[in-house]
């Protein structure tokens, strides 16, 4: 049971994240989708061994207990929609709809993503120093938030 336990609490603060939440709200990913996705991906290494879909199905936040094979559907829709948002990108860029310049704001956000995630991770409570690096921290994830809402926004266009 600890490990449902850890595998929802890491869920709910990784779905409740704002920076998430604008990611998959715009994402192909249903939040459905994502959460089965985020088990299938992370359950493991949490449980530290090879988990059946049964137990998989288990880990799910929803109340109601759902069956080896709705989880299967879900999570292969969820890998469908993943590798479909990556042909997008490759085929726009082969057509040249996307051009390199296009992409910089995107790359500029994922560089942020990054160094904001590597940052998080680095915090340490018992530092003299945390409460100013969780104050840059703040900074950073306000930031994010403003240039991904800008980014999303459907009348800046794409192109």
């Amino acid at each position: 049971m600890k490990l449902k336990e850890n595998v929802q609490t890491w869920l709910k603060s990784s779905l409740s994240d704002p920076i998430t939440n604008i990611l998959s709200k715009n994402s192909n990913l249903t939040k459905i989708q994502l959460e089965t996705f985020l088990i299938d991906v992370l359950s493991e290494n949490l449980s530290g061994k090879q988990l059946k879909f049964d137990e998989k199905a288990r880990l799910r936040l929803t109340k109601a207990q759902i069956s080896r094979g709705a989880f299967n559907r879900t999570l292969k829709q969820a890998k469908e929609n993943v590798i479909k948002s990556v042909y997008t990108i490759l085929l726009l860029g082969y057509l040249g709809i996307f051009k390199e310049t296009t992409l910089d704001p995107y790359i500029e956000i994922a560089n942020k993503l990054h160094d904001y995630m590597e940052a998080c991770k680095n915090i340490q409570a018992s530092s003299s120093e945390a409460d100013e690096h969780r104050k840059v921290i703040e900074i950073v994830r306000a930031e994010l938030e403003t240039s991904l809402k800008q980014l999303s926004d459907p009348s800046e266009g794409v192109a």
